[in-house]
């Protein structure tokens, strides 16, 4: 039980970091959920956003952390 209680700590120090990193990137002027491939919608009782250029970028720099992460703990 101590190993869950751990995992969860861990995952909410990791969505704190990714919370601060991401107002810091929004203050700083990157186009972070305004970039190119971004798909934005908004009629006039209906608004839909979509974040496929974002989350293609997010998904590469994570995986390409956890790759140099995982190379270094062997």
């Amino acid at each position: 039980m101590s190993e869950v209680g751990r995992t969860l700590v861990m995952l909410g120090i990791l969505l704190a970091v990714v919370g601060g990193a991401m107002l810091l990137l929004g203050r700083s002027g990157v186009p972070i959920g305004r970039l190119p491939g971004d798909i934005a919608y908004r009629g006039r009782n209906f608004s839909f956003f979509a974040p496929l250029g974002t989350s293609l970028l997010l998904s590469v720099v994570l995986s390409l952390l956890l790759y140099l992460v995982s190379r270094f703990r062997r």
